[in-house]
């Protein structure tokens, strides 16, 4: 039974997904790199975000017993892993500060946990709003 996330939880979602992202860019608009290492960074970001939501989708779909090919659902796991894997080979090699290294690292992380917290809420919201009768299934 899925049940509609209060308003305090989703605006608190937002808040974080916006506060990881606006970390992480703000970041790296301040570092000294050359700016195709930021269209990198900036790249991974998007990628990740992307990934993250696509892989709890799949998921969730998975649990509600909507179809997912088999295909979709382990791009979606490998998507997910790479865009972390891209991150970590590039701060591990990144002439930066162990500082930034660890910020960068953690609001990349914090912004793809918050993305996925925001697509879980709108879609219980979604789900709550549909009366069950009238509810249909997409393939």
């Amino acid at each position: 039974m899925n049940q509609k996330p209060s308003n305090v939880f989703a605006a608190a979602s937002y808040a974080v997904l916006l506060t990881g992202i606006s970390a992480y860019i703000i970041g790296l608009w301040n570092a000294d790199m050359m700016l195709n290492e930021k269209g990198y960074y900036f790249t991974i970001l998007l990628y990740g975000l992307f990934s993250a939501i696509s892989l709890q989708k799949s998921v969730r779909d998975q649990l509600d017993g909507i179809p997912v090919s088999n295909m979709y659902y382990g791009l979606s796991w490998f998507s997910t892993i790479v865009a972390l894997v891209l991150l970590t080979v590039g701060l591990w090699n990144a002439d930066l500060l162990l500082s930034e290294k660890g910020f960068y690292g953690m609001s990349f992380l914090l912004s793809l946990f918050a993305a996925i917290t925001v697509q879980k809420n709108t879609r219980d919201s979604l789900s709550n709003e549909v009366p069950a009768q009238n509810k249909v299934e997409v393939y």
